[in-house]
């Protein structure tokens, strides 16, 4: 569910960049989604399609996945976070709250729970694409 959530910080974004680039319409908005977000795109598209309204009316959203790399700080071991090795309560509740990873995810090589997100946390905008004001 927080995919609509995502999609209002999302969409007032793309609006505030719109209005910076003098956009009177926009026609696509490329989006960023890091790993540990663990995002559904469909319903991310879907929730982004349904609040679009002005500007954004009928613009295409292309969502993108970044992968997400961990480090430790004990060892200094970096590894790509991978939500397939996860069972399905430790990958809802890091889906919700990514924050609590720690509690869950050790360091392959020494075991140790202190790690850094060194890439792929976070949502961002890419690209936004539209016609200009004249």
């Amino acid at each position: 569910m927080h995919e609509w959530a995502l999609a209002e910080g999302i969409l007032a974004t793309a609006r505030q960049i719109a209005e910076q680039e003098h956009l009177c319409s926009v026609s696509e908005v490329t989006i960023r989604v890091g790993a540990l977000q663990q995002v559904e795109p469909p319903i991310l598209r879907f929730a982004l399609k349904q609040m679009g309204d002005g500007i954004l009316r009928g613009a295409k959203y292309r969502i993108l996945k970044a992968k997400s790399t961990l480090k430790c700080r004990v060892c200094g071991t970096t590894w790509q976070y991978n939500q397939k090795k996860l069972d399905k309560a430790t990958a809802e509740a890091i889906h919700f709250v990514p924050e609590v990873a720690h509690s869950y995810i050790k360091c392959p090589k020494c075991g140790s729970p202190d790690f850094e997100i060194a890439s792929g946390r976070g949502i961002w905008l890419e690209d936004i694409k539209g016609v200009k004001t004249e």
